[in-house]
């Protein structure tokens, strides 16, 4: 629930989105008016293929939406040119980085692009950046560790650390526990409640971890094959929206625990 201290970080109004190609336009999901507040977790949930990459790559304006419109920080993301984006909103990605052999300490760093001069010299504000978002992930010792030395759960932490050394208002992240054990899902996204709590960052992420995002997340944007709907997952309890998330032949929601089971 938004109290008085927080802001609208993003909005979206009747937005639609989904793809056009010569001959047709493909509408994935329409209708979409959320708002994220600041130092809040967000956490985007839905079934395979129902459309959450293409969402999170609407709102990043990675793809254009079909209708409608996206507003961050009260702008209109169209009108934000690309370094005044990359100041107001970070982005990770699944994809493997490009390079592992850089030191944990130079991926970090990358995090300062947005505000470095041309050559990329780090002034004294961006290495106290970089060195406030290793010790805010617990990675300081790995600083000089190259990054194919470190396991997945510490690369995920050392993408969080340069999201957040790029110091932006919202942080966006696709599937972080990818590939990750349980105990680690469970880690990375308990680490992103607690940055969003202590930075007052909004932190929106997708995951195919429902249950954990249930309990651990302020908000929900759960996507079904009808609608689009956000809010605190106990008000979305009480609707009753987690049972149109997959067919009940299989997997059921059980409202006294908050979470799915498997049906006998």
């Amino acid at each position: 629930m938004k109290t008085d201290k927080q802001h609208t970080i993003l909005k979206t109004q009747d937005l639609s989105v989904g793809y056009v190609s010569k001959k047709s336009k493909h509408i994935v999901a329409s209708n979409i008016n959320i708002e994220l507040y600041s130092g809040e977790l967000i956490g985007l949930i839905g079934a395979n293929g129902i459309g959450k990459s293409t969402l999170l790559r609407t709102l990043t304006k990675v793809q254009k939406p079909l209708s409608g419109h996206i507003l961050i920080k009260q702008k209109d993301i169209n009108s934000l040119q690309t370094y005044d984006l990359a100041q107001t909103l970070s982005l990770v990605l699944t994809e493997p980085i490009a390079s592992k052999n850089l030191s944990v300490f130079e991926l970090v760093a990358l995090g300062r692009q947005p505000y470095t001069n041309w050559i990329g010299n780090l002034t004294e504000a961006d290495l106290n950046q970089v060195e406030k978002a290793l010790q805010l992930t617990n990675i300081t010792s790995l600083k000089h560790k190259k990054c194919f030395e470190l396991s997945d759960g510490q690369l995920q932490k050392v993408m969080i650390a340069r999201a957040l050394a790029q110091d932006t208002a919202l942080i966006v992240l696709d599937e972080p526990t990818t590939h990750l054990d349980m105990y680690h899902k469970a880690y990375t996204l308990k680490l992103l409640q607690k940055l969003a709590k202590d930075t007052q960052k909004t932190i929106l992420f997708s995951s195919h971890e429902i249950d954990l995002a249930i309990q651990l997340c302020d908000s929900l944007i759960v996507m079904t094959n009808h609608q689009v709907v956000s809010g605190p997952p106990c008000q979305l309890i009480e609707a009753n929206i987690f049972q149109h998330l997959f067919p009940k032949d299989l997997i059921v929601f059980d409202k006294k625990t908050g979470s799915f089971r498997v049906k006998k």
